[in-house]
Parts: C-alpha cells; sequence; structure tokens
C-alpha cells in the first residue's frame, strides 16, 4: 500500500508538473498559404513573425509563445473553417492569425465567439471581415484604404475616362466599389467595369474590352500571385501601355518580387498602397535586415511579412494585457488605439473599426542600382478604411 501509494504521489506530481510547464505556453494558429500558386506570401507570413521573434524573443511576459502553421493553399472556405477549428479544438490556439484570402478569412470567423479566439488578419482586404466579430483585428489593409487614394491620383493626373477591371471575388467588389465612388465624386466618369474570375490565366480578352471603351485610364485589382503578373504582362504586350493608355493600381499588382519578370516595359507604373521594400526609414531597415540574418532573401520581401511583423506586436501585447488568459474581449481593448511607428510607417489601431490606420503612399516603377523598386513620390497619411470610417 505504501508503495502504491507512493507511485501516486509521483504519478500525481508529474501530472501537474506537466500542466504547470504547458500553462505558460501560449499558441497562436496561423492559417497561411504555404504551398500552390501563392506559396511566396505565406513564406512571407512566416518571415514576418520569425523577424519579430528573433528581435523581441519568444516570450511575452512570463508565457512562452508558438505559432503553429497550418496552409490554406488557394480560396476553399470550407478547408479554411476545418484547420481553424482544428487548430481551437486540438491544439488549442488562443489566437489565430494569417488568412490570404477573403472567403476563408469569414469561414473561420463564426468560430471565434464560442471558443473565445481572437483573429488577427495579416491579408485578407475586405472591409465587412472585422464585422463579423468583435475579436478580429487587423494589421494589412483594406481595398478601400489603398484603392480611394488611387481614385484621387487618376483624377488629379488628368483622368476623364476610366475602365476598371478587378478580381471577381470580395476584395475586387470592394475595390471596384471604392474606386467608382471617389472617381465619379472627383467629376471622372466611369466607361466600362469588368470583373475577372479568380481562375483566368488569358487576359487578352479583358485588354481588348478596355481598348474598346475608350478609356484613357485603366484601374485594376488582383491579388498578389500568377493571375496580377499575368495581367500587368497583357497590358504591355497587348498595346495599352504603348497606346498611352494608364494603368494605376493598388500594389498588389507589383509587388516587388514581380518587377523583375515585368522588366523595363513596367517602368513609370503607378500604384498606391501601404508598404514598398524600398521605404527609406530605419525601422525598415531594421526589419530587412534581419530577414536577411534568418536567411530570407529581401528580395522576396512583400506586404504579408510585415502585416504579420506588425500582427505578432498585437499578439504579443495581447498575450501581455492577459496574463496568457482566454479574454478576446480585454485582448482587443489592449490594443485598441495603440499607435507605434511600423516599417511601413507610423501606424495606429483605430478603436472604432479595429482596422489598422496607416499612411498610403503613390509609388512609381523605378529602377534603381540595377534593381526594379516601387519608388513612393506622394504620401497620403493615416489612411482609415474609408468604407467604415467617415473621418
Amino acid at each position: 500500500m505504501r508503495t502504491s501509494l507512493l507511485v501516486t504521489i509521483v504519478l500525481g506530481s508529474l501530472c501537474f508538473g506537466a500542466t504547470a510547464a504547458t500553462a505558460d505556453v501560449v499558441k497562436v494558429g496561423v492559417i497561411g498559404t504555404l504551398s500552390g500558386p501563392y506559396a511566396l506570401f505565406g513564406k512571407n507570413f512566416r518571415m514576418g513573425i520569425d523577424a519579430w521573434v528573433a528581435q523581441n524573443g519568444k516570450s511575452s511576459g512570463k508565457h512562452q509563445v508558438e505559432f503553429v502553421y497550418r496552409d490554406e493553399e488557394s480560396p476553399n472556405p470550407a478547408k479554411a473553417r476545418a484547420l481553424a477549428q482544428e487548430l481551437i479544438v486540438k491544439e488549442k490556439v488562443q489566437y489565430l492569425a494569417g488568412f490570404y484570402f477573403t472567403p476563408n478569412a469569414l469561414a473561420a470567423a463564426p468560430l471565434l465567439e464560442s471558443s473565445e479566439t481572437v483573429m488577427v488578419v495579416l491579408n485578407a482586404a475586405t472591409s465587412a471581415i472585422v464585422e463579423k466579430s468583435p475579436s478580429i483585428v487587423r494589421t494589412s489593409f483594406t481595398m478601400y484604404q489603398n484603392t480611394v487614394p488611387a481614385a484621387k491620383v487618376a483624377r488629379e493626373k488628368g483622368s476623364k475616362k476610366v475602365a476598371i477591371a478587378v478580381s471577381d471575388y470580395g476584395p475586387g467588389i470592394d475595390a471596384e466599389a471604392a474606386f467608382k465612388g471617389a472617381f465619379e465624386a472627383a467629376g471622372g466618369q466611369v466607361v466600362s467595369a469588368t470583373r475577372i474570375p479568380l481562375s483566368t490565366t488569358d487576359f487578352g480578352p479583358v485588354m481588348q474590352r478596355i481598348k474598346d471603351s475608350g478609356a484613357d485610364t485603366i484601374f485594376t485589382f488582383l491579388p498578389s500571385g500568377p493571375p496580377t503578373l499575368g495581367f500587368m504582362k497583357a497590358y504591355i504586350d497587348n498595346g495599352l501601355k504603348k497606346d498611352g493608355i494608364t494603368l494605376i493600381s493598388t500594389g498588389d499588382v507589383v509587388t516587388e518580387p514581380d518587377l523583375p519578370a515585368i522588366g523595363e516595359a513596367g517602368i513609370g507604373i503607378l500604384s498606391t498602397y501601404h508598404y514598398a521594400v524600398s521605404h527609406d526609414s530605419p525601422e525598415n531597415r531594421a526589419f530587412l535586415d534581419q530577414i536577411r540574418k534568418d536567411g530570407g532573401d529581401a528580395g522576396e520581401v512583400t506586404m504579408t511579412a510585415v502585416a504579420a511583423y506588425d500582427g505578432a506586436r498585437l499578439i504579443y501585447k495581447m498575450i501581455e494585457a492577459t496574463d496568457g488568459k482566454r479574454d478576446p474581449k480585454k485582448a482587443v481593448a489592449s490594443v485598441s488605439g495603440l499607435s507605434w511607428v511600423s516599417p511601413r510607417g507610423p501606424v495606429s489601431i483605430d478603436p472604432a473599426t479595429r482596422h489598422i490606420r496607416q499612411n498610403v503612399y503613390l509609388r512609381t516603377v523605378d529602377k534603381k542600382d540595377g534593381q526594379f523598386i516601387n519608388r513612393e513620390i506622394e504620401t497620403f497619411p493615416s489612411q482609415p478604411d474609408w468604407a467604415l470610417s467617415k473621418n
């Protein structure tokens, strides 16, 4: 009996020790495009998070932070929901982060309330996502945020007739509405609007439709990846650039990794966006230096790395504020109104919308020291999500 009691006490102590050891680990589930045609952007999620951890350690306060990754690969809401559910139930994550595609973020949002989980959106850009739960915060951008300045620039530069061409899903529909509203309010005319299926690979018919519309300018948005490079090459190869039809886009269409493939013909193309790898600041230089130290290639850096880096900052802050406990309300409140200087410039979390407020830059494709870059030429300070904010 004495031996049996001793074994029971020892086993009980071991179990308690295991519980105590794991109680201080806070898990973060990251759902990103780790394979497939959009794998570069999932890789950027990882690079951004790794850069934050390298600079700030693996713990927030006394709590160790563990990032658990899952692959969303493509727009697939059913798979995204299943991955989120697995992370919440089996991995017991307290935070979900990532989501390259809007449909995937929307599919996971209904799981947040009952599980007391916070979601930090690191890319998906449809404004309505944060309205699906008070436990959602965004560190990426919204289409309205980047598109309204594009409409203003087009009008100021003399555009009168614009053809809009966007991908046919949530962010594209937001981009179309944002550009049309702002451009027409400034006295311009939208002469055609084309919604392009995400699976499109041949953009020749789209270019012909734009030619036939009589537009002097094209505004476009497609999700960064194979479609954007295909669209850009079609714009150049079909002679629209040569014919003097101006192209202005959100920065998704001219990400830095694609610029070498676009080549010299891309020089002068305008875009409005919240981040360029060439952004000249000590914060951005330190960020890119850290990625290089970690073995990454700065030539592969995109906006998703910066959103992930800033998202990790918020997650660390929320873990500290809640002492590692599940408390979405307290977690979100702790970052509401928070401001800091990001590699992209000064940013803050809008307490009214839970979107990030940030500078949006007008950029032009240029060549510097033999490298193609997006050179910032104008700043639109502290842009809100124009879909939800009147300020």
